[in-house]
């Protein structure tokens, strides 16, 4: 197993433990530590997690993969992550997709050096559809013009 938390992890880890009623219940601060160490979770960091909490590798692993939030490959520099649900849907979220499409020259679902694109379901921000999150951050309202030169910004 080559994944460790680093120092700063390992001490989060400590200050968290206490806190709550069983280590069990650590698992998604534990997901999110290994996530944001490494950009995504591998198996290593799962087993890691498994050991650490005396939990089967399995429920770490089921947790990982039933929450869309959690990457299981490594990510690029930026996620872009667009809602696909009924709000977004109805207010051109297709335009968006086309917008970054040509922008990226990506598809749904693929990758490159700089981004990867998904949909995702709801984001939680339905009065600004259509919407978007860019690794951590959301942008609402857009329109194909004000996606297209938030991408543009990001690669100068």
């Amino acid at each position: 197993m080559s994944f460790v938390f680093t120092e700063a992890n390992e001490a989060n880890f400590a200050h968290l433990l206490p806190r709550y009623p069983h280590p069990k219940a650590l698992v998604l601060p534990c997901l999110w530590m290994a996530q944001y160490q490494d950009t995504y979770i591998s198996m290593d960091a799962m087993h890691f997690i498994a050991k650490k909490l005396n939990v089967p590798v399995a429920h770490i692993y089921s947790v990982a993969t039933f929450y869309t939030m959690f990457n299981l490959e490594p990510m690029p520099k930026y996620h872009i992550q667009v809602c696909k649900t009924l709000s977004c849907e109805l207010c051109g979220k297709e335009d968006i997709i086309k917008a970054i499409e040509e922008e990226t020259g990506l598809k749904v679902n693929e990758s490159n050096e700089f981004f990867k694109l998904t949909q995702v379901e709801c984001l939680g921000a339905c009065a600004g559809a259509p919407i978007l999150q860019l690794n951590e951050d959301y942008h609402e309202n857009l329109t194909p013009s004000s996606t297209k030169k938030l991408l543009q910004r990001l690669v100068l």
